[in-house]
């Protein structure tokens, strides 16, 4: 993430706090800690990658930076596009929640009642490991021989800003999206597990675009 874009926008963002009127019912108490929570303090809390947003205290100077960045969608660097493939580990922001930080920041940015907080979460989970299953690089196209079962997908080394789009063409013509990976960011540079395993037919084709782009596949032989 470009957080160097931050330095400037936090200095604005803490000269302008003591002069923003509360205009929202949004606080950070009862919704922003909980998007923050579950989507940004893996990475931004005391001793991580990044600075905290553990806190309202934390946070609070860092609310309009905060917001242009999930407006440009570059917090939290989960490359991926929405909608285009379903994977259960999403770090990305739903639409309602980047609505939510924008109405909270534009409304004054207000702490709200501490006592609807959610539980501190637990940052010493695992981070979800790379597949058992067997890999298959993928570069253009490839027609499957035999019906398959797909369980995540990890793009190829990718230049920043790089795109690329993966998706499987069944043998009747429908179309499934398998990942979709525009303006990349190193920051988030990972292994997408589907949220669950998606099975192909003998004859369909993963094809990956740009054609010199490359994928590799998580999976083996359909069973059942």
């Amino acid at each position: 993430m470009r957080w160097g874009l931050f330095a400037a926008a936090v200095a604005l963002s803490g000269a302008a706090q003591a002069h923003d009127v509360i205009s929202t019912k949004i606080t950070w108490s009862r919704e922003v800690s909980r998007i923050i929570y579950s989507r940004c303090v893996s990475c931004h809390h005391e001793g991580g990658t990044a600075f905290s947003l553990m806190t309202y205290q934390d946070s609070r100077p860092w609310a309009k930076a905060i917001k242009e960045e999930v407006l440009a969608r570059r917090m939290p660097p989960w490359n991926a596009v929405k909608g285009f493939g379903e994977f259960r580990d999403d770090q990305g922001l739903t639409q309602e929640q980047i609505e939510v930080i924008a109405d909270w920041v534009e409304g004054g940015a207000p702490e709200g009642d501490p006592a609807l907080l959610p539980p501190v979460p637990n940052l010493t989970a695992p981070k979800s490991l790379r597949p058992q299953a067997p890999a298959l690089v993928v570069k253009g196209s490839l027609t499957l021989k035999s019906a398959s079962e797909l369980v995540a997908i990890e793009p190829g080394p990718l230049a920043p800003g790089a795109r690329l789009q993966v998706i499987a063409v069944r043998p009747d013509g429908v179309i499934e999206p398998l990942l979709w990976v525009e303006k990349f960011n190193a920051d988030y540079n990972g292994i997408y597990h589907f949220k669950r395993p998606l099975r192909l037919p003998p004859g369909a084709r993963i094809e990956v675009t740009p054609g010199t782009g490359s994928v590799t596949i998580y999976g083996g032989p359909a069973t059942g």
